[in-house]
């Protein structure tokens, strides 16, 4: 027990004299004025001579003050100072003490301090004196440093800038102007006479200008787009070379000639609405089949108004209701959009149009209108004409089938198809011959004319006209006429004996001979 009193007794005898020992070392005024001498110190980055007093003694110096110091840093006060500086820097007050009452003094240096000021301030009760550089000094450093970089940038810039004056002089110019007027007109030539004459419309407008000059012993133009200021000196003038905007624009103007050329050639309407669904180009023809001013059509109409028109002129089939024509403009715009409009337009007058969309890049849509009247006229006559000859053929009592080259039933009439129970139209497939005979040969006694008749379709032998007698298995006979027509094709038809004479082309497989 008497170890264990002793041994807390040393512990707690140890911790109040470290305690003792901390709070002598945190209200030592010594770490506190070397951290503040050291701030003050270094608060100019800039290798100046600086001075920390207090009141009258020195407590602390930079390494720039060493030169005034001397090896008299113990005995150096603030009146050892002032006896040094005072030539130089006239205004140095006799105490420190002064500062406290009127604030940071800045004061200018004579010729002998090279430009040089000092700067004295009363901090926390410290006085601090720094020997620095003149701030104008430092500021007319600076201008000239930047006036010396704009000027390497106008007289290096890439583009002839001048100043002009208002009598229309050259007053100055930059490398790239000088070497233009070398250019043009050679080292002999006065300076102050202008490049550029025709400068009155950017002057009054204030908006660049596009000027060119004339190349000597050629007929080549250069182009600059040119800028003016008014300045108290005169105008300053900047020209930008714009030879390849030009050669740019030549090359687009020639182009849409070119296809405006061609395009005057075709024999379809054509109508080209950009993005904003303006129209944006559009061929004679399009005047032709529209009936459309030119005038209209130069106005660039937007995408709706150039349709309202077609519907006023009659030129487009007319919509039932005029809300259901929007919806119908919404559709058509969509569908050429996608490339997916194409339609017959049946006009009143009895023309016939064929109108197509497609897109085109960058948004745009073109509208293609080609006249098909001729067309749809010459397939409808075509097809009345095939529908007389059907109907002439369906009165007929004589059963007719024609097989093209390839085999395949491309004709018969009413009378096969009853004769023989036949409806061609009901199926997608095609009706061979091999079909047919399968049916004959089916229908009727055996007979090797099926055989022949196949020969015949394919080409196999000669194909002179014969005919011959075949007997359906109910006992009606027919006889059968194979003859060769056109393009290849044959025609087989059966008829009854009894209703006409026999024909005079060759027979058959004579009834002796069958079955």
């Amino acid at each position: 027990m008497q170890n264990f009193a002793s041994i807390e007794l040393f512990v707690l005898a140890a911790l109040c004299a470290a305690t003792a020992a901390a709070a002598v070392w945190w209200l030592s005024p010594s770490p506190r004025r070397n951290s503040m001498e050291q701030d003050l110190l270094t608060a100019d980055g800039r290798t100046d001579a600086v001075f920390l007093f207090d009141d009258s003694s020195l407590i602390g110096w930079s390494s720039g003050a060493r030169k005034f110091i001397g090896d008299q840093a113990e005995n150096f006060d603030w009146s050892m100072l002032r006896d040094q500086l005072a030539r130089s820097y006239p205004g140095l007050p006799q105490s420190p003490g002064y500062l406290k009452d009127v604030g940071p003094l800045v004061l200018s240096g004579t010729a002998a301090a090279e430009s040089r000021e000092a700067h004295c301030e009363w901090i926390d009760g410290v006085t601090r004196v720094q020997l620095r550089r003149s701030t104008v000094e430092e500021h007319n450093k600076s201008l000239n440093q930047e006036l010396t970089t704009l000027r390497a940038a106008v007289h290096q810039a890439p583009y002839p800038v001048w100043l002009q004056s208002e009598e229309g002089s050259v007053t100055w110019s930059n490398l790239a102007y000088d070497n233009l007027s070398q250019k043009i007109r050679g080292r002999s030539t006065d300076v102050a006479e202008p490049l550029f004459t025709d400068l009155h419309d950017p002057m009054t407008s204030g908006k660049p200008e596009r000027i060119f000059i004339p190349l000597p012993d050629s007929g080549k133009k250069l182009w600059y787009n040119v800028s003016t200021t008014e300045t108290e000196a005169g105008w300053l003038c900047h020209a930008v070379d714009v030879n390849a905007v030009v050669d740019a624009e030549v090359a687009q103007r020639n182009f849409v000639q070119t296809l405006a050329k061609t395009f005057a050639q075709l024999s379809i309407g054509l109508a080209i609405f950009d993005r904003n669904r303006q129209l944006v180009l559009f061929n004679p023809v399009l005047i032709d089949l529209t009936a459309l001013s030119a005038n209209f059509l130069s106005s660039r109409p937007n995408l709706l108004t150039f349709f309202d028109r077609l519907r006023d002129q009659r030129m487009m089939p007319e919509p039932k209701s005029y809300s259901s024509w929007r919806h119908q403009m919404a559709d058509l715009l969509e569908a050429a959009a996608e490339g997916r409009y194409q339609e017959t337009w049946s006009l009143p007058s009895g023309s016939v149009y064929k109108v197509s969309g497609r897109p085109h890049p960058d948004g745009a849509i073109a509208f293609l209108f080609e006249d098909i009247t001729a067309e749809v006229s010459l397939t409808r006559q075509f097809r009345s004409e095939l529908e007389m000859g059907q109907s002439i053929l369906d009165h007929m009592n004589e059963a007719i089938a024609v097989f093209a080259n390839d085999g395949s039933l491309s004709f018969s009439n009413s009378a096969y198809d009853n004769l023989w129970q036949m409806d061609p139209d009901s199926s997608f497939a095609k009706v061979s011959i091999m079909d047919a005979s399968r049916i004959w040969q089916d229908t009727c006694v055996p007979t090797p004319v099926w055989g022949e008749i196949r020969d015949f379709v394919a080409g196999c032998e000669t194909r002179d006209p014969w005919w011959s007698n075949v007997q359906l298995r109910d006992g009606t006979r027919k006889i059968c006429r194979v003859s060769a027509i056109q393009n290849g094709a044959t025609m087989v038809s059966f008829r009854s004996p009894e209703t006409a004479a026999l024909p005079d082309t060759q027979e058959r497989f004579p009834a002796s001979t069958q079955g």
